[in-house]
């Protein structure tokens, strides 16, 4: 379990970044062969995403749901070209997987896989971890204290405006 880190935090990037959500859903659990498959191609992906920092992957953090069995993976690029390539480039292990889950699943139903993509431009982001440990875009890029100049969302992206909440 990652470390508590007491306090107000925020993630400070200065450069345009991409936020890429990928899941999968279980639709029958019975087909074990369909989705065991699906749920085990990510490893070798994130593997290779973290050992070359160079292909613009910053950073993840994954949940997981019981009922329906369904994961959700959020995602930090450097840049929509590169998570593009990444995906299509064939000695990268996205595409042969994809393929696969074409051949093997294609429209059956049995699983099901979707992705949100989001290009945020520079200073078009705001976020705040309190008593949290590095997590999300703090994780991916850096992990700052917030001053008070920085209080507030408003005053994160950029305008001006006081606290709701008191300390």
């Amino acid at each position: 379990m990652s470390k508590v880190v007491p306090g107000r935090f925020s993630a400070q990037i200065d450069e345009s970044f991409v936020v890429f959500l990928i899941g999968m859903r279980v639709n029958n659990i019975w087909a074990v062969n369909k989705w065991l498959p699906t749920a085990q191609a990510m490893s070798p992906m994130l593997n290779a995403l973290h050992l070359y920092p160079d292909k613009g992957f910053l950073g993840q953090e994954s949940f997981f749901r019981l009922f329906p069995l369904c994961t959700i993976m959020t995602t930090y690029w450097k840049s929509f070209e590169q998570l593009e390539y990444f995906a299509r480039n064939t000695d990268d292990p996205h595409l042969e997987p994809w393929r696969a889950f074409n051949r093997s699943i294609g429209n059956d139903g049995s699983v099901g896989i979707w992705h949100e993509t989001y290009l945020v431009q520079a200073g078009q982001s705001e976020s705040i971890y309190v008593n949290m440990p590095v997590f999300g875009l703090a994780a991916a890029t850096n992990h700052v204290p917030i001053v008070s100049r920085k209080e507030t969302a408003r005053q994160r992206l950029g305008g001006d405006n006081t606290p709701a909440v008191s300390d």
